[in-house]
């Protein structure tokens, strides 16, 4: 007997969503045996193709869809030549054939309750018709401004709508630092079935490839990198601490405009400044590590860094990105305030700011106990009950089916 575990991550900016999908997979490859006796096999849908740079647990593997951006006009196929519509309906095939193959004991969907234009709702469906899968809707801490989530929630049927096909929700944060039932950016509907897991930070994997980075360093890093240039950029213009490296992680998603931009920046800085070492990388293959291991970090304020950031005594200052979604400054704002980082607003970052930040920063750690950052040491729990429950109740209805089906003993 093994239990099959399927996520989904839709993927059209940045690899947050597939990397806190994989966290959640090596925790439950971890707990669930333990928790269960049985095996853990599972599937990774994703959408972008740099998802697969990350490992996964043995037995578990990747199903990369063709792939969305984003635009000015809204989503549109990254690479294949064909309409948005198209493309779901290609996508929504893809995760319906794969889901009904592998037959899930647990499905869990971040972020996106139907996926892009309700590619996922044909693949609920039929999950909820075989009756042998639990779906789970994971959340992260904030979405966005309270009238922009209930748009959105709108536009996809409301709480009610999404209740219908999720039998749980997992919110990755801890209530006590941004409650987004109280701010009003999750429905009402859904907090009969809801649970704050804690932020999924201690516990993430550790890659063990790569090469260690020359210590003392101070670190930054913007996520994917999509929209991460103006930050990396002064970034490179600024002036690490005495006797530190710099370490510039851009991400593979930067633009090559924007990338060659640093790079001179920092060809610049090094012929005015001497021998100050900086490294400029598109990826770096243990994130966790790199960030455990820095005197500072500078990032921003999207889940998946501050998680990594969060599990570490590592001093952080966040730069928000104050556009397209009100979601960055908000968490920021909210880690702030609880004392996990310190925040800088994008108008305010320049070369200048984060060299003087740098130089005090390096002299300190940051204690983040105030903060509930366990949530991948719940997950496998919350899991294996909701697994548990599914199987009793497949039983019950599997007897009341039987017990149907038999003739009365008095009928002759």
């Amino acid at each position: 007997m093994s239990i099959t575990v399927a996520l989904y991550s839709h993927d059209s900016v940045g690899l947050g969503h597939a990397r806190r999908n994989r966290a959640i997979a090596f925790a439950l490859a971890a707990d669930l045996p333990r928790l269960t006796g049985q095996q853990v096999r599972g599937l990774l849908i994703a959408g972008h193709p740099d998802a697969t740079n990350d490992s996964l647990p043995p037995g578990w593997d990747w199903l990369v869809l063709p792939g969305f951006t984003r635009t000015e006009n809204g989503y549109a196929s990254r690479k294949l030549t064909m309409s948005v519509e198209q493309l779901t309906a290609l996508r929504s095939s893809t995760v319906s054939a794969a889901l009904e193959a592998i037959s899930p004991d647990l499905f869990i969907v971040d972020r996106h309750p139907f996926g892009v234009g309700g590619e996922l709702k044909p693949a609920l469906q039929m999950l909820r018709d075989r009756g042998r899968t639990t779906t789970v809707l994971g959340m992260r801490d904030v979405l966005d401004t309270p009238q922009t989530a209930q748009r959105e929630w709108e536009r996809v049927g409301g709480g009610a709508g999404v209740a219908e096909h999720y039998d749980a929700v997992w919110v990755y944060g801890d209530d006590a630092v941004y409650d987004p039932f109280a701010t009003g950016e999750l429905p009402p509907e859904l907090a009969s079935r809801s649970r704050s897991t804690g932020y999924l930070s201690h516990g993430r994997p550790d890659d063990p490839t790569g090469e260690d980075t020359v210590q003392p360093y101070v670190l930054t890093m913007v996520g994917g990198g999509s929209d991460g240039g103006q930050i990396a950029l002064a970034a490179a213009r600024a002036q690490a601490p005495v006797g530190h490296r710099h370490v510039i992680l851009t991400g593979p998603q930067m633009p090559a405009a924007d990338y060659e931009r640093i790079s001179a920046a920092v060809g610049e800085s090094a012929h005015l400044n001497g021998s100050q070492q900086v490294q400029v990388r598109r990826y770096a293959p243990n994130v966790p590590k790199l960030i455990r291991e820095a005197a500072a970090v500078v990032c921003m304020a999207g889940y998946n860094s501050l998680a990594e950031v969060m599990a570490t005594t590592t001093p952080a200052l966040v730069v928000p990105r104050s556009t397209r979604r009100a979601e960055q400054p908000r968490r920021a704002a909210a880690l702030a305030a609880a004392g996990a980082v310190s925040t800088l607003p994008a108008e305010q970052l320049t070369p200048a700011a984060l060299s003087f930040w740098f130089s005090h920063a390096v002299h300190q750690r940051t204690l983040r106990d105030g903060v509930d950052l366990d949530g991948l040491t719940r997950v496998g729990d919350f899991a294996a009950e909701l697994i548990s429950r599914r199987a009793v109740l497949a039983s019950a209805e599997a007897y009341d089916s039987h017990a149907l089906d038999e003739e009365p003993a008095y009928v002759r």
